[in-house]
């Protein structure tokens, strides 16, 4: 969305598709750490006029319920996917983007003069450049034979959004067997509650409720928060095989972005801050290398966004994958508390590692 109203301000032709029609929720963690607030500021697109929580504490629990609490030095926001997306597709066609609602792209093939989109309406669609940014999943991942496709994902993603009492000021990740749930403020009086677990587990438990109290509820904090919150979907947004293989910013030509180009691991809270940053080096990419009249330098827009993506954020994503390895466990989630409690210099470092600067 950030790359089209990026490249729409400069007077790019635009066509943003999307499969479904805004406003509708995602299954997302819903905060966004405040590296991205200047580049959000300087395309006009900082939802300031919403009432954004602020969060500036990280409290972390275990598998039995022990907790410990540390000081976020750069903190974030949180804003709900319904309200943000809403606000940046405004903006969008605002800013000269074609915006194209409802619509599936079935199949996406290229040559040496550009992409040829096959919609599912039978429509075919022609461009010069092509930005992914579907997500974590999608019938295109197989059809370009991307190398997390070839294994089943151990992961489903579940996301509510209740009224409860918690701090405005916190975010807060509760590890339960083999999965961990993340509760903070969006914009109004919300909270969205999204937690990560096993198929597994699902599938022996046969549906959610019973899975969440079988599992979930084994941590007191959120058996607590199930018995004393009202939910507010009439059923749970879920998304099925989740996946944090490693990916490439680059397939068959397809610029990659957000989700589609790597996904970082829920706990360390800044999967969004990397979407919007990965979206501003594509852009900076494609206006960098677009020669005289408007053909792109396809070669060199591909070579530098891939380095630079990987520049900003190859490590991130390992660390967060290596810090996953702890959670859902009863001995190293216990461990994470004990260092969140004994020595905060050293988990706010640990966090810093999955953060960026300004930017």
């Amino acid at each position: 969305m950030l790359s089209a109203i990026a490249l729409g301000n400069k007077g790019y032709r635009v066509l943003l598709i999307e499969r479904d029609e805004y406003p509708f929720h995602k299954v997302c963690g819903e905060y966004i750490s405040t590296e991205v607030i200047p580049y959000l500021q300087s395309l006009g697109c900082y939802p300031g006029h919403l009432d954004l929580a602020h969060i500036n504490r990280f409290i972390l629990s275990d598998t039995r319920g022990r907790s410990g609490t540390v000081v976020l030095d750069q903190g974030g926001f949180g804003i709900s996917r319904y309200a943000l997306d809403t606000w940046l597709a405004e903006k969008a066609v605002a800013a000269g983007v074609s915006l194209l609602c409802n619509t599936r792209v079935e199949q996406m093939d290229v040559d040496v003069n550009g992409f040829t989109l096959q919609l599912h309406t039978g429509e075919h669609v022609r461009s010069s450049l092509a930005i992914a940014a579907y997500g974590k999943r999608s019938r295109l991942d197989k059809q370009l034979d991307r190398a997390f496709t070839k294994k089943s994902a151990p992961f489903v993603g579940v996301k509510y959004h209740i009224k409860t009492d918690f701090p405005a000021d916190s975010i807060a990740l509760h590890n339960f067997a083999r999965g961990y749930c993340g509760i903070s403020k969006v914009e109004g009086n919300t909270f969205n509650l999204c937690y990560l677990a096993s198929r597994k587990d699902l599938r022996e438990a046969g549906n959610i409720p019973a899975m969440e109290e079988q599992v979930l509820h084994q941590n007191p904090h959120l058996k607590s928060i199930w018995k004393n919150s009202d939910f507010l979907f009439e059923q749970p947004k879920v998304i099925n095989e989740i996946s944090f293989a490693p990916k490439a910013p680059v397939e068959n030509h397809i610029l990659m972005c957000g989700d589609t180009a790597g996904l970082i691991t829920p706990l360390c809270g800044n999967g969004m801050a990397m979407a919007i940053h990965g979206s501003k080096l594509c852009t900076e990419a494609i206006m960098q290398h677009m020669q005289p009249g408007g053909v792109p330098d396809r070669t060199a827009i591909e070579k530098q966004y891939a380095q630079n993506w990987r520049k900003h954020f190859a490590r991130r994503l390992w660390v967060g994958r290596t810090a996953q390895k702890a959670f859902g466990h009863p001995i190293s989630s216990s461990a994470l508390v004990g260092l969140v409690r004994l020595l905060p210099p050293v988990a706010k470092q640990i966090i810093k590692q999955t953060h960026g600067a300004p930017f």
